[in-house]
């Protein structure tokens, strides 16, 4: 199994864990995002959406474990290769060289990253966490979209959301030249389908706080 760790730790390697940790992460987000958009139907709406969800607990605590392993992967090989790049690029091929060579979205991928995580633990500490562990029946619903209400927490998930758009625009198109997807004639498409994910993800995500924060009134 030491050529699998070998193979894994190389740079291709660990290229290849960012391309299918993100796809599937993204694969995930369209499902979390046509559950949250349950929100816009009403307590009962939501409500039940998440009953179905308690109904097959045991099948969902197996997802979670797998997403929480997908993230791990993801935040530790993007680390990891973000570091090596900075170390690997001296300073003036950085400022002269670097801006000509990748897009916005390629430049800031690990900042945009790193802001979407820390607002993801205040995400789960603040709903999915209270949810499962407060040993009470509680009203998801009502809970979810008093925190939607709080101005700080609904600008947060909006910048959030935001920046999320950015990575995801990158991540898509990286994955696919990962996996040698990159002929310049079917690349642009690809480019397209990628920008077009990442908008519907942006307006599908950003819409729920703005609606909460503005139509419930903020606190």
């Amino acid at each position: 199994m030491g050529w699998v760790w070998k193979s894994l730790n190389s740079s291709i390697g660990k290229k290849l864990v960012m391309a299918i940790t993100g796809l599937a992460l993204m694969l995930f987000l369209i499902v979390h995002l046509a559950g949250n958009l349950s929100l816009y139907g009403g307590k009962d709406a939501f409500n039940n959406y998440v009953g179905l969800l308690e109904h097959i607990k045991p099948f969902i605590r197996v997802i979670e474990i797998i997403l929480a392993l997908i993230f791990i992967f993801h935040i530790f090989n993007g680390t990891r290769l973000w570091i090596e790049n900075k170390q690997a690029r001296p300073q003036g091929y950085s400022v002269n060289g670097s801006r000509k060579n990748t897009t916005v979205f390629s430049r800031t991928a690990f900042i945009t990253g790193s802001i979407v995580f820390i607002f993801l633990v205040i995400h789960l500490q603040s709903i999915w966490y209270k949810f499962n562990y407060s040993g009470s029946e509680l009203d998801l619903y009502t809970i979810t979209t008093e925190w939607l209400q709080v101005w700080w927490y609904a600008a947060l998930y909006f910048i959030a959301v935001i920046l999320l758009g950015f990575h995801l625009n990158h991540g898509f198109q990286s994955a696919f030249q990962t996996f040698g997807w990159n002929h310049k004639k079917y690349f642009p498409l690809i480019e397209k389908i990628g920008t077009i994910y990442a908008v519907i993800m942006t307006i599908g995500f950003a819409s729920i706080p703005i609606y909460f924060l503005f139509f419930f009134g903020g606190k």
